[in-house]
């Protein structure tokens, strides 16, 4: 159940409205269901319909006359609140609706119980599944209704209405959403023949300039760069950037200027000192990691990093963790901008509904994220996926993980919006996945060692992952497993170890395919240098002593 307020100056206006059947088509039977005597007159039910709602009209409006020969009424006194069930809800009776407009007017401040100088108001019901709740805003004292936070507040009653009478509960925020485009640049858009709103295009751009720029002074540059797309940035009378505003070019209002949105109106968190305090939270890398990531696979790392991500979720604090999923959303932001044209849809959707789970109520603590940022910003310079896009393929079944650990996270706080919109990514991710990941597992496969090494890795499996080895061995990735760990083998890696560092990095309770997983963490661990015959031994040694232990373990107590 959700509510809608606005304001108004036509009392008669909004009474007209709510009663016509010929213009609304989907008004049936407009009739009053309460009102603030519960003696109101009701054209739905009267014989002369005219004079009826004339009548309803001039005693809404009795006090607001009266206050506006003392010079006291609101220029807008009308207030108008729409109350709507969720779709798939009972019935509601007129006398339930009732009840839930006096429950909202008396929350809210217009009419609160008990109180004889409340505002008048009347309920009127003209579809199964909504009422209107028509009010003027001057009391019984002449003064105007105190009814500040309207909306929140009628929000939370009617989470307590639904819970009493048995309703879907619907999904609410925490004040931390982009402002939704509104009905006029939606028209607008719909008019021009284009799919987003200047509003919902600026905010994709912004985002994704935002997740490969190194600096603020970056971003500016980046974003000053973007075709048809118009940049004014203000600055403070030092000289330092005080903020931005972005417009799309050809997009102007009635007198021909263009139509400007700040930082801050595109999402809360794309306000210029927000940007800033991001991108300085980006880690510098010193001169000898800048040249071992020249040498290593910016993918690689960002999976790596992007992999630490639920360590922090499960055992961080919530700014940390809160910085950790908005980094994680700018890696989201950049993939449609590398990934191969049939991927991009789904990525590209991804990075959409993911920004909702990248706010919350907690401030982040950006500096935590900074690796992460680091590793992220490394894809810009990578070269665009091709061939067998294995990095790209690895980075997303990593994604998938992540971006369940996020749900659960938001959820664990009773974060509804953002916990829907990780389910929405994630639906999202997992196609794009699925299609990532067809043909470098296919091309693995192709690989497949023989029969008696496929069965000395087994053998592997079975000691190493005793909790997993059945649905590894039965995977259809098995093959390509098998390969990975053979071509490791052929370039120096001791496969042993390389699985039980594989099945040390992260829990595989929440992969969909163990053995895929599997299969990229081999890779990307293969990638690196191979040990020296010292480092080596004393590994050998650190897994001989463990072993007596982990038996004892899956054995259990005695």
């Amino acid at each position: 159940m959700i509510a809608k307020i606005g304001s108004g100056k036509s009392t008669a206006g909004l009474i007209r409205y709510l009663f016509d059947t010929k213009k609304a088509k989907d008004h049936t039977d407009p009739h009053l269901v309460a009102s603030w005597d519960g003696f109101a007159p009701d054209p739905g039910r009267a014989d002369d319909f005219d004079a009826t709602k004339k009548r309803l009209v001039a005693d809404l409006d009795v006090r607001v006359k009266q206050a506006r020969r003392l010079g006291r009424a609101p220029e807008r006194h009308v207030w108008h609140c729409s109350v709507r069930a969720a779709p798939g809800d009972r019935h509601l009776t007129d006398a339930e609706w009732a009840d839930i407009a006096r429950r909202v007017v008396a929350a809210t401040g217009i009419a609160p119980e008990g109180d004889p100088d409340g505002c008048r108001w009347v309920a009127v019901r003209h579809a199964d599944d909504h009422i209107h709740i028509a009010a003027t805003k001057v009391r019984g004292d002449l003064r105007t209704a105190r009814h500040w936070n309207d909306y929140l507040i009628a929000d939370k009653e009617l989470a307590a209405i639904e819970k009493e009478y048995g309703l879907k509960r619907v999904v609410r925020g925490d004040r931390t959403a982009a402002q939704r485009p509104t009905r006029a640049e939606t028209e607008k858009a719909r008019r021009a023949g284009k799919t987003k709103t200047s509003r919902e295009r600026l905010r994709t751009t912004v985002r994704q300039l935002v997740s490969i720029a190194t600096s603020p002074e970056d971003f500016l540059h980046l974003l000053d760069g973007v075709e048809d797309i118009l940049v004014d940035v203000q600055h403070f009378p030092s000289g330092d950037v005080r903020g931005y505003k972005v417009a799309v070019e050809g997009d102007t209002n009635t007198v021909g200027e263009p139509i400007w949105f700040s930082g801050a109106k595109l999402a809360p968190d794309l306000s210029f000192p927000k940007i800033a305090e991001r991108l300085t939270a980006v880690e510098a890398p010193s001169v000898s990691q800048a040249g071992r990531r020249r040498s290593s696979n910016p993918w690689h790392q960002a999976a790596a990093a992007t992999e630490r991500i639920r360590h922090h979720l499960n055992h961080g604090d919530d700014a940390a963790a809160q910085a950790h999923i908005a980094a994680f959303g700018e890696a989201i932001d950049v993939l449609p901008l590398l990934a191969p044209s049939h991927l991009r849809p789904h990525l590209q959707q991804a990075a959409i509904v993911f920004e909702r789970a990248t706010r919350s109520r907690f401030r982040a603590q950006q500096d935590q994220a900074r690796a992460l940022r680091s590793a992220v910003r490394a894809l810009r310079t990578a070269p665009p996926v091709t061939g067998d896009g294995s990095g790209l393929a690895m980075f997303l079944d990593i994604a998938v993980l992540v971006a369940i650990a996020t749900a659960r996270w938001h959820q664990a706080r009773r974060h509804d919006q953002q916990v829907a919109a990780a389910h929405q990514a994630l639906v999202h991710l997992q196609a794009a996945y699925q299609q990532a990941a067809a043909e470098p597992l296919a091309a693995l496969a192709q690989r497949q060692p023989p029969a008696r090494t496929m069965e000395r890795h087994a053998q592997r499996i079975i000691a190493i992952l005793p909790d997993h080895a059945q649905q590894v061995l039965n995977d259809p990735a098995w093959p390509a497993l098998a390969a990975a760990l053979t071509e490791a083998e052929t370039t120096g890696h001791d496969p042993e170890q390389l699985l039980q560092h594989a099945a040390r990095q992260r829990t595989l309770d929440d992969a969909r395919s163990t053995a895929r997983t599997l299969t990229w963490r081999i890779q990307r661990l293969a990638a690196r240098q191979v040990p020296g015959v010292q480092a080596r031994t004393t590994q050998a040694r650190t897994n001989a002593a463990a072993r007596p232990a982990r038996r004892e373990l899956r054995r259990g107590p005695l």
